[in-house]
């Protein structure tokens, strides 16, 4: 039989129980706070709170033992037990913190939780002195049930993050433990082959009291600790919580391809009662089916690091009341409780999408109507002229010979205005050859050469020795050359020159300068060139300069104009030098 050494006092029994509440409590807080996977770095918080809950339950142990007739052992081999009791609590705290086990982590964690806390019990009331040792099996599992029971309630409390939890979740831990400590003392009847003198006995208290001290520091340090990086933590989750749910954008964070949280705005946004409408949902329940395979790439690729977080993807919603949705997106990867989840912010752009297709709709109407504006001015005066011929004709009254001939000219008129506004609109098909832009320079020259005499205007040609090859539609660069050649004459009324000049820059390609000894352009008329129906000139359409630039560019060239008032004008073609294929090799 157990020897009646120490005459016991409920007060141990009270402070046995808020030592092994205080603890649980302590180890509660610190598995709370970051681990170091979810941190840069920084202390392991399990680990403490395993072996402070470990040192709780060894002072729990002795100090009830204070309370009972059952002798106390206290010895350094109690330190091995308590290393080895943290050791598998900080194993059931691992595993409860496994998202992927789901709810089988509760019952694993528990059982674990149960075996330490009774291999700790057991274990220190074991000595070498022992010389009698009987078990009650069946009350040790009854022990064992009951820390497993306390366990699984403390930590379903835990995860459930309800009013109080964590008080509740300590008192089911503390309780139980308690409860587990009174059944051992039933089911272990231990006889020693040693007498508990008073030297011993004394040793014993000096020694309890230098551990129960020491585990107290250790325990009051680390609860302080906890108490105060909890505090901290709870600040800083204030202030993001009040950052994100005070946007005006949508943060909403996905794993597995559904909504894991979404702020206010984003509720907003979907047109959603309540979080639970959309939280654990499929996120393609509300995208557009027309980018289901788009964002499923998209969230593929930032898993594997293949894609830049920051870039923008614009996607099409619908809201749970049907409601179209315009937005872009941007996501930020990142792990979360052991597991990948994406974080992102999205926009609503509608409003800007529809002021958009408004902006590109007035602008179509107003080129429409700018174009249908300077056609119905071009066209109308040749219609006019031929609708007075016509009714000239029809009483008889003049020569209608010479009738023909006018009524001929304003017709080519109209059909060249046409011609030019077809080819401005109509995408054509032509065939690029290689062509010596010398040569076609020199035709157009002896084409307009009796025109720039009639107008008492000199031509001066000068080209590279080199041969310039352009690859292009010979007749459209001619109708290019032609154009700026024949506004060139028509700018000097009075007579003058007009020199060419064409020249290979190795960086720039072919260079071709046409300079007249004209009155110039003004600057706010220079920068109007180009546009359709701007011409300087009485008879002009504006329609011809518009045809140059568009030729010009079609040929992955630039046209420029450069003007001195009382000086005259040089426009400036820019070619890409592209030599045939047989003088290349």
């Amino acid at each position: 039989m157990t020897q009646s050494m120490i005459i016991g006092n409920p007060f141990y029994l009270v402070l046995s129980i808020i030592i092994m509440c205080f603890s649980a409590y302590t180890m509660l807080n610190m598995i709370e706070q970051p681990q170091p996977r979810e941190r840069a770095n920084g202390f392991n918080w399990m680990i403490g709170g395993a072996f402070v809950f470990g040192l709780g339950l060894w002072t729990m142990h002795v100090v009830s033992l204070l309370a009972s007739d059952y002798r106390i052992l206290i010895d350094w081999s109690m330190l091995l037990v308590l290393i080895v009791c943290a050791i598998i609590v900080y194993a059931a705290l691992s595993v409860l913190r496994k998202q992927e086990l789901r709810q089988g982590r509760y019952l694993f964690s528990a059982l674990l939780m149960a075996l330490g806390s009774t291999k700790l019990q057991y274990m220190s009331m074991l000595s070498d002195s022992v010389i009698i040792l009987k078990m009650d099996w069946l009350l040790y599992l009854l022990s064992y049930a009951v820390s497993f029971i306390g366990a699984y309630i403390a930590f379903r409390r835990l995860e459930s993050k309800k009013r109080m939890y964590k008080l509740k979740s300590c008192l089911s831990l503390g309780l139980s433990n308690m409860v587990m400590h009174q059944i051992s003392l039933y089911a272990l009847q231990i006889d020693y082959n040693d007498i508990l003198s008073t030297d011993l006995l004394n040793e014993y208290l000096r020694l309890l009291a230098f551990l129960l001290g020491l585990s107290t520091l250790i325990i009051l340090s680390f609860s302080l600790t906890a108490w105060l990086n909890a505090s901290k933590y709870s600040q800083i989750d204030e202030r993001y919580k009040l950052l994100v749910e005070n946007s005006m954008d949508t943060i909403a964070l996905i794993r597995d391809s559904k909504w894991e949280f979404m702020n206010r705005a984003g509720q907003r946004l979907f047109e959603i009662q309540s979080e639970k409408e959309i939280i654990g949902s499929s996120i393609y329940q509300l995208l557009d089916e027309k980018h289901h395979n788009e964002m499923a790439a998209w969230l593929a690729a930032g898993q594997e690091g293949e894609e830049s977080p920051n870039k923008l993807i614009e996607l099409q919603w619908m809201s749970m009341q049907g409601k179209l949705l315009h937005t872009e997106m941007v996501r930020a990867s990142s792990a979360f409780s052991e597991k990948q989840i994406v974080q992102v912010i999205i926009r609503d752009i509608s409003e800007r999408k529809k002021n958009e297709e408004l902006l590109i709709n007035s602008e179509k109407l107003y080129v429409a109507g700018q174009l249908a504006a300077g056609i119905a001015h071009e066209i109308r005066n040749p219609l006019t002229s031929l609708k007075g011929f016509l009714q000239l004709l029809s009483t008889g009254r003049g020569d209608s010979s010479s009738f023909y001939e006018i009524m001929k000219s304003e017709l080519v008129r109209i059909e060249s205005i046409v011609s030019e506004l077809l080819m401005l609109s109509k995408p054509q098909i032509y065939e690029f050859v290689h062509k010596d832009s010398r040569k076609i320079m020199s035709e157009t020259v002896n084409l307009l050469d009796t025109q720039a005499i009639m107008h008492n205007v000199i031509i001066e040609f000068h080209a590279d020795y080199r041969p310039l090859w352009v690859h292009g539609v010979e007749n459209q660069l001619k109708q290019v050359f032609i154009n700026v050649l024949k506004n060139a004459i028509e700018a000097m009324p009075s007579g003058g020159v007009v020199t060419i000049n064409m020249s290979l820059d190795e960086a720039r390609g072919i260079i071709i300068r046409i300079k007249d000894e004209g009155s110039g352009i003004p600057a706010e008329q220079l920068s109007k060139i180009g546009q359709p129906f701007y011409t300087t000139k009485d008879k002009g359409t504006g329609l011809g300069l518009m045809v140059t630039y568009k030729i010009v560019d079609n040929h992955q060239g630039q046209i420029t104009a450069e003007t001195q008032i009382g000086v005259g004008t040089t426009f400036i073609i820019q070619l890409p030098y592209k030599e045939p294929p047989e003088i290349e090799t």
